[in-house]
């Protein structure tokens, strides 16, 4: 192994910010202070790498790839002494700064220096990056870039888990189940006995199922045009299922399930037609949380009158509102209790050279969580 303070050579799947992926030779610096290095385990493919490849998202391009993943720590940086070689840990794209207003609040979802630096700049917290090839720079994407065989990562994106956890499939703890799960416990606070809906069942939808699930709901209605999906949903908690291809009115369906509306609706999709039937599907006090992330600039209606005269909320989660140095050592305790099912969200495992395939299968909505795995 070359010194710590050496750069290293790999491979990474790289978006033009245009049209293309490409398997390329990339150098990735040294950890510099309070940054770590990483051996990539797996990285799961998710909705949020589709939207920068589809041009949903503006970001800085040419970019690695992938914001979900898991690995072992193989170099540290001066000053970070919480983490060593050896250790295995789950990235997380929130890498929290810890100082400023934000997360002293124990809210590091806004952290101001990812707000401001590493997610629009596409770099790490001192405004520049670690990867580079004969293009140039290369961007991180959301201080991760996990379509690669190593990455380094702010020591607060990688959080120590245990070693007896399945290390490949808690990739998707960094992300899908953090936001979902998340979702139902911070951000909502789902009680028991509650009736519960959820509009889309990817990664993140059914980990709001699981959320729901684990919170003691009494009804639990998944949606989906899927039927795999739906019948997955079932497998994880879901008491009833809606398929919206088959339905006029997804809103209808839902009240045929529970006819005087949800405690709680998830729209883990992110669509302008699925945050409207998710506000509109609502109970007396009930609450819309808005966990998919929509392309920048949409809009959606509601009637207002209608939702303060329920006593109704619409509530966005970003992350799950979740801390990761708390929340996802937890999460990866309830997967080794039996608690969460990780494998049954898995659809696939793939070599990093099938990322670009892999994003279109995930379009196509023929995929749950596939899994790219760098070091194969």
């Amino acid at each position: 192994m070359p010194p710590t303070d050496s750069p290293i050579r790999i491979q990474a799947a790289v978006f033009d910010g245009a049209d293309t992926i490409s398997i390329e030779n990339v150098d990735l610096a040294a950890p510099g202070p309070g940054e770590v290095r990483v051996k990539v385990a797996a990285a799961g493919v998710c909705h949020s790498d589709l939207h920068v490849t589809t041009r949903a998202w503006d970001v800085p391009a040419p970019v690695v790839l992938g914001h979900e993943g898991s690995g072992v720590v193989t170099a540290v940086g001066r000053g970070v002494d919480e983490l060593e070689i050896g250790d295995h840990v789950v990235l997380s794209w929130v890498p929290g700064c810890g100082e400023c207003r934000a997360c002293r609040a124990e809210r590091p979802a806004q952290c101001s220096l990812v707000a401001s630096v590493v997610a629009p700049n596409g770099t790490l917290y001192d405004g520049t990056s670690r990867l580079s090839n004969e293009r140039g720079l290369i961007h991180h994407y959301l201080g991760v870039s996990s379509y690669a065989q190593e990455v380094v990562v702010p020591r607060s994106g990688a959080i120590k888990v245990r070693k007896d956890a399945p290390l490949e499939d808690i990739a998707i703890v960094g992300c899908a189940i953090a936001t979902g799960v998340g979702a139902v416990r911070n951000t909502a606070g789902v009680q028991p006995d509650s009736t519960v809906a959820v509009i889309g069942c990817g990664g993140v939808g059914l980990a709001c199922v699981q959320g729901a699930r684990l919170a003691g709901a009494s009804r639990i209605v998944a949606v989906d045009v899927v039927t795999e999906k739906l019948d997955l949903a079932r497998k994880l908690g879901a008491t009833d299922t809606v398929d919206a291809g088959a339905v006029d009115d997804v809103v209808a369906a839902l009240r045929d399930v529970v006819a005087d509306g949800y405690d709680y609706i998830f729209d883990a999709i992110g669509k302008i037609a699925t945050t409207e039937q998710a506000i509109a599907a609502l109970g007396l006090g009930g609450a819309a949380v808005i966990v998919g992330l929509p392309p920048q600039g949409e809009r959606a209606s509601f009637d207002p009158l209608a939702l303060a005269e329920a006593d109704q909320r619409i509530l966005g989660s970003n992350y799950g509102s979740a801390v990761p140095q708390r929340d996802i050592p937890q999460l990866v305790d309830e997967v080794m209790a039996g608690n969460l099912d990780l494998a049954s969200m898995i659809s696939g495992r793939r070599p990093l050279a099938e990322a670009a395939q892999a994003l279109d299968d995930l379009a196509a909505g023929h995929a749950l969580r596939q899994l790219l795995i760098p070091n194969a």
